[in-house]
């Protein structure tokens, strides 16, 4: 799964490496993005720019926000044939930009340990995303998305037993092309990307917190005593 991620990337590299016709000045550098807050997508419009959007995908026809809780994720072998995601894989695809990704290392009683998993070149990169607009009946528009997931690459199987889309960037026009497209077009870009494209490890306890958000939740920590 993918739970919580980090987009610190200065605007100028954000432009450059998306193609973006604008980008705001005044972002605000993210060390720990958590379900339900707000993300920045680049919806597949004519224009590549960025849009604010709630993580948790709300489909257009829920009746209450709280459906978004229930699909932080969506897994890319059931998209085309559970309905809530084929028409929105279909027609409302988006990129979230990222520069990296949190995992948990353990399971059953023992404390579970948090790794950071980024690009080896420290560049940004774009989660595979879908996105959605719900209109309640006396209130605002809320625009809201969903990040894809896959198995896991070697690197990535040592934390979690699935991991998020990571495009190649060769594959951003196609996923952001604004026209209907067959699922059988999409899917196989939706795989694990490249092991050697990352690098994990240990952060210290802070990511645990959604209310934590600072440099110190991407901060190597040393190796966990096994």
């Amino acid at each position: 799964m993918c739970g919580r991620f980090t987009l610190t990337a200065k605007p100028h590299r954000l432009r450059e490496h998306f193609g973006l016709s604008a980008v705001p000045d005044d972002l605000v550098p993210r060390y720990n993005i958590a379900p339900s807050q707000p993300v920045l997508v680049i919806p597949n419009r004519t224009q590549r720019v960025l849009r604010p959007a709630r993580w948790g995908l709300i489909p257009h026809w829920a009746t209450a926000a709280s459906a978004g809780n229930r699909m932080i994720n969506a897994r890319a072998d059931t998209l085309a044939t559970r309905p809530v995601f084929r028409t929105a894989l279909e027609r409302r695809r988006c990129l979230i930009p990222a520069d990296g990704f949190y995992e948990w290392k353990g399971a059953g009683t023992r404390q579970r340990a948090p790794f950071y998993v980024r690009r080896r070149d420290g560049e940004p990169f774009a989660l595979a995303a879908l996105w959605d607009v719900w209109r309640p009946r006396d209130a605002e528009p809320v625009a809201s998305c969903t990040i894809i997931t896959t198995d896991p690459n070697d690197l990535v199987a040592e934390l979690h037993d699935r991991m998020p889309v990571i495009l190649a960037p060769d594959a951003y026009d196609a996923w952001l092309d604004p026209s209907p497209l067959h699922p059988d077009a999409l899917l196989p870009v939706l795989v694990p990307c490249p092991s050697e494209w990352l690098e994990a490890y240990p952060v210290s306890s802070a990511v645990n917190s959604a209310d934590r958000d600072e440099p110190a939740c991407i901060a190597r920590e040393p190796l966990p005593k096994p």
